[in-house]
């Protein structure tokens, strides 16, 4: 009996150090998804905790999906498998005054499904920023969704801080991607390659303004995940805004000739305008009327009308969420689908 009990205890003491060891080994991750919040079916809030490994992941990039698969398993999951996933998608940005004269970031991002994340990251070596992340990149689905809280099924939620769609950081800088029908660059052979969401991570945690976000990208060549060609959208607190185009060889700046900057899904590079057939040109258009309409004044109000009229509707509603960032008080508003009711606002803590 004696004999039994000693050996109960040593069990019991392997398995207490061993769970401590994996408690330790996972702090950080466990502690990131204590706070992963379900806000609605497939919408979440989460604040990472720690480091994800940015600067280590710049010292390569990488030049695949794959590559960057290897990159987040290794680093962030622990061996747990990610597969990246990214399919055509439409979305209108633009960048205006409100009311108080404050530089606000609108954007809407439609896609075929899309559950999303909204993360608060602050790494030690960069700035403090809040994203916006489609969960299906991740490999989340309808049938296959995270829950709130500590779940063997929401690890995978742990990529996020490289999967940003758009976002803002603490300097008041905030950039969108959104899709267009082709791009033509050469790669240089001594730059480091980055995908489409990593460059936003690199623009989110390094760029203090708008110029410097230009010159971060022009360092790296770039791939489109999923083959899906992109430009970004940017901006910063003193109402400077660009459109980053990847065409005639290389990356284009196409500056705003006005006091307002929209984007859609053409090619704006010197008015060349290749779209991709759909409603992006009415969509833009519909933004510049109503921008012009209220003399490039526009309310939070306004926004959400506007980004839910707009937003695309192809057979189904494509619309899965819409954001309004204030790049001048770092506070912001964002919501699922059309669904205003269920928006909540957000700030961002430096």
């Amino acid at each position: 009996m004696k004999k039994n009990i000693k050996n109960l205890v040593s069990i019991t003491a392997v398995l207490l150090i061993l769970i401590f060891a994996i408690c330790f080994v996972f702090r950080h991750e466990l502690k990131t998804l204590s706070t992963l919040k379900e806000k609605s079916v497939g919408v979440y809030t989460m604040t990472y905790d720690g480091d994800y490994g940015f600067d280590e992941f710049l010292e390569t990039g990488a030049s695949s999906d794959s590559a960057i698969e290897a990159f987040v398993t290794k680093r962030l999951l622990h061996g747990l498998p990610i597969k990246l996933n990214v399919t055509d998608a439409g979305c209108t940005a633009f960048v205006s005054k409100n009311e108080h004269n404050d530089v606000v970031f609108a954007r809407n991002f439609d896609f075929s499904y899309a559950p999303f994340v909204q993360v608060h990251t602050k790494p030690k070596s960069g700035y403090a920023s809040v994203s916006t992340v489609n969960l299906s990149f991740a490999g989340y689905s309808k049938e296959n969704l995270p829950s709130s809280g500590i779940g063997i099924n929401n690890f995978l939620t742990l990529a996020a801080p490289f999967l940003a769609f758009d976002g803002m950081n603490e300097k008041g800088v905030c950039i969108a991607l959104l899709a267009v029908p082709e791009v033509q660059m050469t790669d240089d052979p001594n730059k480091i390659t980055l995908n489409t969401t990593t460059a936003i991570r690199l623009v989110l945690d390094k760029a203090a303004n708008v110029d410097e976000a230009v010159e971060l990208l022009k360092q790296y060549n770039i791939y489109f995940s999923g083959d899906v060609d992109c430009h970004f959208l940017i901006a910063d607190k003193t109402g400077k805004s660009v459109l980053v185009e990847y065409y005639d060889g290389g990356l284009q700046v196409v500056k705003a000739n006005t006091n307002y900057q929209i984007a859609s899904n053409f090619i704006a590079y010197k008015g060349v305008n290749i779209g991709e057939g759909y409603t992006e040109f009415e969509r833009y258009e519909k933004v510049e009327e109503t921008l012009k309409k209220n003399c490039n004044s526009i309310t939070m109000e306004e926004c959400e009308n506007l980004l839910n009229a707009i937003g695309v509707y192809d057979e189904i509603d494509k619309l899965q969420w819409s954001v309004v960032y204030n790049l001048t008080e770092n506070t912001g508003r964002i919501w699922p689908h059309r669904n205003s009711n269920e928006a909540w606002n957000f700030s961002l803590t430096k």
